[in-house]
């Protein structure tokens, strides 16, 4: 029957019960099969990680500044890695490292959340994060209202300024 129209019998889904054929032009098929497989190639994203790395004693300032490249790498759509690593005889105390972690991860679940928790291998306390797609538009959102009320108040300041002068 195939045959006589000039298509071809093409077996769609072999594994099906029971199984899907369809009598089309073999050619176009396997033309917009692979041209479908492209487009889900090109669409594909690849997720790097990050790693940044804290010691057990880190100051406050360092946390902050290193977390902000944290919280800018989620947002970019990287998986990251947040490692804490003991010196010496710090290993005796980990529940200074455990306590940073925890900040580190309070700060970054604003952005992303937990793949896997906080765990110690050696004289490195590792987890990993994955950004969170609702998420980050919130925080963007946040941010924006944030940078629009500085704005106001900024030209509200230099509107007073200069009614004083």
């Amino acid at each position: 029957m195939a045959s006589t129209r000039g298509f071809d019998l093409v077996e769609i889904s072999p594994n099906a019960k029971p199984p899907v054929c369809k009598i089309i032009d073999y050619g176009k098929y396997n033309y917009e099969r692979q041209k479908k497989e492209k487009l889900q190639k090109k669409n594909q994203t690849v997720m790097t990680v990050k790693e940044i790395r804290f010691n057990a004693n880190t100051d406050t300032h360092d946390i902050e500044f290193k977390t902000r490249h944290l919280k800018q790498f989620l947002m970019e759509g990287h998986k990251v890695k947040a490692t804490v690593i003991y010196k010496g005889r710090m290993i005796t105390h980990p529940e200074f490292g455990k306590k940073l972690m925890e900040e580190i991860l309070e700060k970054l679940l604003e952005v992303g959340k937990i793949e896997s928790p906080p765990r110690l291998e050696g004289k490195m306390l590792t987890s990993y994060l994955v950004p969170e797609k609702n998420k980050i538009v919130a925080y963007k959102v946040k941010l924006e209202k944030e940078n629009k009320l500085k704005a106001t108040q900024n030209k509200d300041v230099a509107e007073n300024n200069t009614e004083q002068k």
